[in-house]
């Protein structure tokens, strides 16, 4: 399967902003979704947004108007803008890909929001 490689996390104040990028280990074209994950201390993994080679996209509530999710299909990558950040956005990121019949995750990336 893909390997992916997050980066950009880090810790930031309430209302700061990151970028999270999601590089894979080859290229592969058309006819996949990749996406974030996030899992916070206590909480089940959730969607946060993916994003299909299409174009078509998907935002949880949560991260709607704050978070934009971004692709660069000819690298193959796929971004997290997050603005406006909250405490509760705390957790780890993990980037997710569909490609096919496999499914890819990243290791993940730490955000920390403090208050």
């Amino acid at each position: 399967q893909v390997q992916l490689v997050e980066s950009g996390g880090g810790d930031v104040q309430a209302g700061g902003s990151l970028r999270l990028s999601c590089a894979p280990s080859r290229s592969f074209f058309s006819g996949n979704i990749m996406g974030w994950y996030r899992q916070a201390p206590g909480k089940q993994r959730e969607l946060v947004a993916d994003m299909s080679s299409g174009g078509i996209v998907n935002y949880a509530d949560v991260v709607k108007g704050r978070f934009t999710i971004s692709r660069d299909n000819a690298k193959n990558t796929v971004y997290l803008q997050m603005n406006s950040l909250k405490p509760e956005d705390t957790a780890v990121y993990y980037c997710n890909l569909i490609l096919g019949a496999s499914v890819s995750w990243g290791k993940g990336t730490l955000v920390t929001v403090s208050s």
